[in-house]
């Protein structure tokens, strides 16, 4: 990556003022390297001169110009000018000869082009949409699910061993209010044709004894019943759709059928982490930086959720050996954080467990919005959703915007077959570079293997269009690099649309196929270097690639 060697450029060049004994020794942690927004300063940018003015209390201009000196004795082809601008940033310009030679680079490389080793095959499970087995999965339940499906392919692609987890909550309160909804008691709190699909099939067999063979309607089996029909039977078929295969599908209901909840129990008063108040049994949660102490077990001698979390991320941590795990949860569980970290710090996995926050979604149809309850049968579904678009833009909408922002889902854009929709815009620089390829007579042009990889006059790519495609290319392996860093996956899909918008140009300024046989082929190979990249950024995001529009 050009970013990677503009960082041991600038570490270099530090090491060499400190050697000569221009500046003294200080550490820096992290060299901060950006694209600047205006292209009169460069491709990157660094504001290192200002890191280090904070340090040694000195002018950021002349460190910039130390470090400047230093960069340009050591700095070597791909680089085609460095420049230092007030209050001290060191700006880098990127040669073309160099961007020329990435568009073969690319070709080689194919698929494997953004491959990273930053994960060392480390073990990392990420567990998301996890809804309680209550009902069909909602738009608001369900907007982790294209989120943790990418982040999991993001770390793949930088090389670590996922495993993606959805955890089924079969075993509590809400299975008991599922069982009263089926049974249409007095106590019934779900709604829905569903429940009442639930209703017919649990109790239908028999006049007088209940689909489960006691003379008493049990509700909690009952709803234990109508939680694996609708897990098997709604929720799994819904996730197909999504475009999501999950590794793992763990029931809650094995870990205290097994004694693991038992287990945890006994390993926290071992530890002397808990403590009984009003009839309750308490855990010293407030011991690992929690706001307070957390129930366990219930004063009628039931388990909390807490406590069946606590013995799951044993279970991901000790028999899965995972080195990090990463859950997904819905906004309104902010609460439940600090318990569940206080428990895994207890268990000794410090710092091994991220909890991400999705926020909730709002539909809007032709600009009001719809209101949703579940338990009032009043919601949207997924598959609703499905029903009028496709999964390709269900995915691109719900990664567009950060996932701790709220989402507005505008059905009509989402229906939207022209530029104003960007998955249409993104899909259709793809079809339109497919499009070229099949009118090309030639068939080296299509590049089916490396061995077959033409040999084309690159040197011919000046055009500020073909240079600014490039620039975007090469950016791909930093956009991976930086979303399996800091989790921010709505990158992936303005990266999509920035590439995208790149090729459009490149296609309106540049004629790729002319009389011109070395034009057309070095242009021919950008835009295969084009569609190998976009490909890539389709696949990390569950998003088809379209031979025609």
């Amino acid at each position: 990556m050009v970013r990677g060697k503009i960082n041991n450029l600038i570490k270099k060049a530090i090491k060499n003022a400190q050697k000569e004994k221009e500046l003294p020794k200080f550490k820096i942690d992290e060299v901060s390297i950006e694209h600047p927004e205006q292209e009169k300063y460069g491709d990157y940018s660094t504001n290192i001169a200002m890191q280090i003015s904070k340090i040694l209390k000195k002018d950021p201009m002349e460190i910039a110009i130390i470090l400047s000196e230093k960069l340009k004795m050591k700095s070597e082809k791909f680089l085609e000018k460095i420049e230092i601008v007030e209050p001290g940033f060191i700006n880098f310009f990127i040669s073309k000869e160099y961007l020329q030679k990435q568009v073969l680079d690319i070709l080689k490389k194919g698929e494997k082009f953004s491959d990273l080793d930053i994960g060392k095959k480390k073990k990392i499970q990420i567990e998301f949409i996890s809804a309680n087995p209550t009902g069909p999965l909602t738009i608001g339940n369900a907007r982790g699910g294209p989120f943790g499906d990418v982040l999991g392919n993001i770390f793949k692609k930088a090389g670590f061993k996922i495993e993606k987890a959805y955890y089924v909550n079969d075993f509590g309160n809400q299975i008991l209010a599922l069982g009263h909804s089926v049974l249409k008691d007095k106590e019934a709190v779900y709604k829905g044709k569903y429940i009442d699909e639930l209703h017919k099939r649990i109790l239908a067999r028999s006049n007088t004894r209940s689909v489960l063979g006691g003379k008493e309607k049990d509700p909690y089996k009952a709803g234990q019943k109508a939680a694996k029909i609708i897990i098997d039977e709604i929720i799994k078929k819904t996730v197909k759709k999504m475009g999501i295969k999950y590794d793992e599908w763990f029931w809650e209901s094995q870990l205290h059928k097994t004694g693991k909840v038992d287990e945890i129990i006994e390993f926290l008063k071992k530890k002397k982490l808990v403590y009984k108040k009003d009839g309750a049994l308490w855990f010293k949660s407030s011991k690992y930086g929690d706001n307070r102490d957390r129930v366990l077990v219930k004063q009628d001698g039931s388990k909390t959720y807490l406590t069946g979390d606590i013995a799951y991320h044993r279970y991901k941590f000790e028999k899965k050996k995972f080195n990090k795990v990463i859950n997904i949860w819905g906004a309104d569980h902010y609460g439940d954080i600090s318990g569940l970290k206080a428990g895994t710090e207890a268990l000794g996995h410090k710092d091994k467990l991220d909890i991400i926050l999705h926020q909730f979604v709002t539909i809007l149809r032709k600009g009001e919005k719809q209101r949703m309850s579940k338990r009032k049968g009043v919601y949207f579904t997924i598959n609703e959703l499905l029903d009028e678009i496709s999964s390709d833009v269900m995915r691109f909408f719900f990664l567009q915007k950060s996932i701790n922002t709220h989402l507005n889902f505008d059905i009509a854009l989402a229906k939207e077959q022209s530029e104003k929709n960007p998955v249409y815009y993104i899909q259709y620089a793809f079809a339109r570079i497919q499009s070229i390829l099949a009118k090309i007579p030639n068939p080296k042009f299509q590049i089916p293997n490396k061995s077959q990889i033409p040999n084309p006059k690159l040197e011919l790519l000046k055009h500020p269009s073909e240079l600014n495609l490039i620039k975007q290319l090469i950016k791909f392996p930093e956009v991976v690099e930086d979303t399996a860093k800091d989790y921010q996956v709505q990158r992936l899909p303005q990266y999509a649309f920035d590439l995208a918008a790149a090729f459009h140009q490149f296609y309106r300024d540049c004629r790729v196929v002319s009389e011109d046989e070395n034009f057309s082929q070095a242009r021919l190979a950008l835009a295969l270097a084009t569609k190998t990249v976009l490909k890539s950024v389709f696949d990390l995001m569950g998003i088809s690639a379209p031979k025609k529009m």
